[in-house]
């Protein structure tokens, strides 16, 4: 089956005009929000005016169905939700306001009509259209040619200049300059179709930005371009308000100013106070001439736009910071302790921006100013009391400020219907406090720049647990629900065990087995069984029993209805927990892949940063010497967060600078097999998962132990794992001692690890822990490359954060496409209907459909198996989401006893098709019938990427 064209492809051979008595009914002078203004075909602007998208559906609905009482009542109201979702994506595409083509907006309405399923008057629509084209093609044939009018522009200044085309053109060509098969004309002459006379002169550059971002869907170079037209509104923007000499400047003319830039830059953020005055003490001269402006090339729109909107500095909205000033600001604060500053300041500089690792994003954020709080992860404990209560939830609004993802256990606050002493009362329970706690994340969000992000705990046996589980419907008393909040279950083995052998589960109020909370393996089950015997006896009167398959169905059934709790497993996280001897696992992070302690007196710390494997691998394989260098710097730099970090607590501080602990982890893991042509579901994939994080491991603990050489042991070294020559990959022992048969880890080893125990032994380690793999949803986009270990989400959507909505296509598809021939408009179509997927296209090989199969194309088995293999070396856990295309409780069932039985640490989203929101595209097919109009591929059309690129997951990359 071949699907249609879209109108995108259809806008290039006719010029679709106004409906029929539908009407054309821009001439207006009404406002709407945002100042939306349309330009005519005759180049003229007027106001947006929503009313008259009404009045023209309205005519089209009443020329199809006729006209009666009934039918205009239910006309009237379906107009009015239509209009508001039109109005709703034009917005979204232009938040600040700004023209937009009276073409746009017809391709809206005919999108809206056709999602809608109101096919024959959307049919009616495009036809009148069509034959409007035609018929000004042909009056055009006719008529006397005539000089087009010339267009000004508005300065900033309000000044009326004539628009500079050359200058317009030179600056497209400059774009696209060394881009394969993209055409500057092209977007040259939709960037004029997009103007009108006065325009001001920022939405010039808005106009060229948009015109080529219009154009990722036909070749993903096209992201290039759009980037370094941004870049243009970035170097004017700046240079303006840095007052150089020169402010508007090409990208290569941008190299000769950049010194005297970069000086004015740091001056001026000390002077607004968002720099620390310290960085006026570097030599600014030998920083400046180390930077490559030419690195800003090989951005993609999606990753210079959000750093745009997120990360530069700016001042009163105005963003003076450049992204190679960006890069060397956050390297000038991670070096800001070492000794010869400007040398380690050059050499973490020439690591991020070359995308061989990024710093996660508080790093990002913070570096080099006045607050530095640069960690990722908070992990706290809150105690069963009323004021440890509220002191936790101070501590989560504090933490939260600058930034940090938090991680809460709330096992040991007393279960519903608890005795509480001080009154003689009744305990509420956990669930009103988590309520709390919830509201003080969606109030604190991190300076307006994402949202307060935590994730709570709770352990299987607690007697709350099924209220627990509840807590994210959307159903039942609001004011027992958390809609905002992460959940996520600390499930012990023991509980695990009797699932697998359908035995009974007891669940208990911590206020009667207060040391459970703090037991683990063997000893955990000894005491757990005699609490049961106590409650047998009638000794506990506060408890229920039930089978613990049904408690695992309600587990797994609120994670398919809701997506939370998360399943984390509290054994394996302390069996393996390097530093054991100092204290216990009470839960995990935000996004489950840190494995610290907590207690009273220290609050977990962990500090990310992520290897982007992409620039480590050829065709060939990985490049082991350019990643032993890669991790040697990083990890340099993730130990210099610890001294140079803002604590907003104190507990946050004597925790990280005890133990040290980081968390190096990787990126764009899906990149590196397609460079390979591994296909994600096969035995060489899980091998190379296996083979490249046994490197990973390996050189971050010898990267270290050499820094335990240089700079000292952490304080709680003495016995760790480590101090006992116990490697990550050699405490599988002690938890297949515990687990006996239920475990199933593959533990080859390719490395000479022999040698580097020797070395731990002698030199120590600086670091509690070394690794842990986040899941960068937004350093991943940075960089351009697939988010930390997942598949490929689709071949082409649209995904949506806080920076906008950005069309995504897979370019490692689109260069085997091209290199079969096969990469043509129709493919583009084919894309959009089959929502990404290449397994339905007959022309695509079949080697190329394994290869490029998505997420939900990828059995969980293979996930699972990968992330196993991955487990074995990391000292922490990772970010593991689970995909399944055709859920049902068989399969969860499966899936999850199997991550069990495999020796994960913890799981993260589990990602059900049916529950992903796809949008289906509409076309016009190629036989001319009617299917609809894709009118915008960077509104909802495309399918869109689920809540794993929700801006409120992104708080520990």
């Amino acid at each position: 089956m071949t699907p249609p064209l879209s109108a995108t492809t259809a806008r290039s051979t006719h010029t679709p005009v106004e409906p029929p008595a539908m009407n054309p009914l821009y001439e207006t002078t009404a406002t709407e929000p945002g100042h939306l203004r349309i330009i005519r075909r005759n180049g003229k602007v007027t106001a947006f005016d929503a009313s008259k998208i009404k009045v023209a559906m309205t005519k089209a609905f009443l020329a199809v169905e006729g006209g009666g009482a009934a039918v205009s009542a239910r006309v009237h109201d379906l107009v009015n939700t239509l209009t508001d979702g039109i109005v709703a994506a034009l917005m979204r595409r232009m938040p600040g306001g700004g023209t937009v083509h009276i073409e746009d907006v017809q391709d809206q309405v005919e999108l809206a009509l056709m999602r809608e399923g109101h096919h024959k008057v959307a049919r009616a629509y495009v036809l009148y259209r069509e034959q409007q084209a035609q018929k000004r093609a042909a009056e055009a044939a006719t008529a006397t040619e005539t000089a087009a009018p010339r267009l000004h522009v508005t300065t900033l200044e309000g000044n009326r200049v004539a628009l500079d085309e050359g200058r317009l053109q030179a600056l497209v060509e400059e774009a696209c300059a060394g881009l394969s098969d993209v055409d500057a004309s092209a977007v040259t002459q939709e960037t004029l179709r997009n103007l009108f006379d006065g325009v001001p002169e920022k939405e010039v550059n808005t106009a060229l930005v948009m015109s080529a971002r219009t154009l990722i869907e036909k070749d993903p170079n096209y992201s290039y371009v759009a980037a370094r037209l941004l870049l243009d509104s970035l170097r004017t923007e700046a240079l303006r308000f840095t007052r150089q000499s020169v402010t508007r400047c090409t990208q290569h003319e941008l190299a000769d100013l950049f010194a005297d830039y970069f000086t004015s830059y740091i001056q001026l953020g000390i002077e607004h106070e968002l720099l620390d005055p310290t960085l006026r003490q570097y030599d600014l001269k030998r920083l400046a001439a180390a930077i490559d402006t030419q690195r800003d090339q090989q951005f993609t729109y999606l990753g210079l736009q959000t750093l745009y909107d997120r990360y530069f500095l700016h001042h009163e909205g105005v963003r003076f910071e450049l992204p190679q000033a960006f890069f060397m600001r956050v390297a000038m604060g991670l070096a800001i302790n070492e000794i010869d500053r400007e040398a380690r300041a050059i050499e973490f500089y020439q690591l991020l921006s070359s995308f061989d690792f990024m710093s996660s994003t508080p790093t990002l954020f913070n570096s080099g100013t006045l607050r530095p709080q640069l960690s990722s992860c908070y992990l706290t404990t809150v105690p069963d009391d009323l004021d440890g209560i509220f002191a936790a939830i101070k501590d989560n609004a504090l933490l939260s400020k600058f930034a940090g993802g938090l991680g809460n256990d709330w096992t040991r606050v007393r279960a519903l219907a608890s005795h509480i002493k001080g009154t003689n009362g009744k305990s509420q329970g956990v669930v009103p406090f988590l309520k709390v706690a919830n509201d003080t994340a969606v109030a604190v969000n991190q300076g307006g720049k994402r949202k307060g992000a935590v994730c709570a705990y709770l352990e299987t046996w607690h007697l709350d647990i099924e209220e627990f589980l509840d807590l994210r419907k959307n159903t039942g008393d609001d004011r027992r629900r958390t809609h905002d909040m992460n959940t996520a279950n600390w499930v012990p083995d023991l509980f695990m065990q009797r699932v697998m052998e359908e035995g009974d589960w007891t669940l208990f109020s911590p206020a009667d087995c207060p040391d459970l909370h703090d037991l683990t393996g063997k000893a955990f089950e000894k005491a757990y069984t005699a609490y049961e015997a106590k409650a047998d006896r009638g000794e506990l009167k506060n408890f229920r029993r039930i089978k613990a398959t049904q408690l695992w169905r309600k587990m797994l059934s609120m994670l398919f209805e809701t997506g939370h709790p998360w399943i984390t497993f509290k054994d394996p996280c302390n069996i393996r927990y390097t530093n054991q001897h100092a204290g216990v696992v009470h839960s995990s992070n935000l996004c489950t892949e840190i494995t610290l302690h907590t207690n009273d007196q220290e609050i977990a710390v962990c500090n990310l940063g992520s290897v982007n494997l992409a620039q480590h691998v050829t065709t060939d394989g990985l490049d082991e010497a350019k990643l032993a260098r890669t991790i040697k710097t990083a990890m340099r730099m993730l130990d210099n967060v610890i001294e140079y970090n803002y604590y907003s607590v104190p507990q946050a501080r004597n925790s990280n600078l005890r133990h040290r602990p980081v968390g190096l982890g990787i990126m764009g893991f899906q990149d590196a097999l397609h460079i390979q042509k591994i296909p994600y579901s096969s035995t060489e994939a899980v091998e190379f998962a296996d083979s490249s994080m046994e490197m990973v491991s390996y050189y971050a603990i010898q990267a270290s132990s050499d820094l335990a050489a240089e700079r000292g042991r952490y304080p709680s070294y003495e016995g760790s794992l480590w101090s006992r020559g116990i490697l990550p990959i050699d405490s599988i022992e002690l938890l297949k001692e515990t687990r006996g048969q239920y475990l199933v880890m593959d533990t080859r080893s390719h490395l000479d690890w022999n040698s580097l125990r020797a070395k731990v032994k002698a030199q120590g380690m600086r670091n509690s822990n070394t690794m842990a793999i986040a899941p960068t949803a937004t350093i991943s986009n940075i960089c351009g490359v697939a988010q930390s270990i997942e598949p490929t989400f689709e071949n082409l959507f649209v995904k949506s954060n806080l920076s906008g909505e950005f069309t995504v296509v897979n370019p490692y598809l689109v260069r085997d496409l091209k290199a079969l021939n096969l990469w043509d408009e129709v493919m583009v179509n084919d894309l959009k209907y089959f929502d990404g997927s290449v397994q339905q296209i007959d022309r695509i090989p079949d080697s190329l459909k394994a290869l490029y199969a998505t997420a939900f194309e990828v059995e969980p088995r293979w996930l699972i198996e990968a992330g196993s293999r991955r487990q074995k070396w990391i000292d922490q856990a990772q970010s593991l989401n689970l995909y399944l295309a055709d859920p049902s409780g068989p399969k969860l069932d499966q899936m999850y006893k199997n991550a069990w039985l495999m020796g994960l640490k913890t799981t993260y989203y589990l990602r059900a098709a049916s529950k992903t929101r796809v949008e289906k595209t509409t076309m016009t097919k190629l036989d001319g019938k009617l299917r609809g109009v894709m009118a915008d591929p960077i509104q909802t059309a495309l399918p869109k990427a689920c809540a794993i690129d929700d801006p409120g997951c992104e708080a520990c990359q």
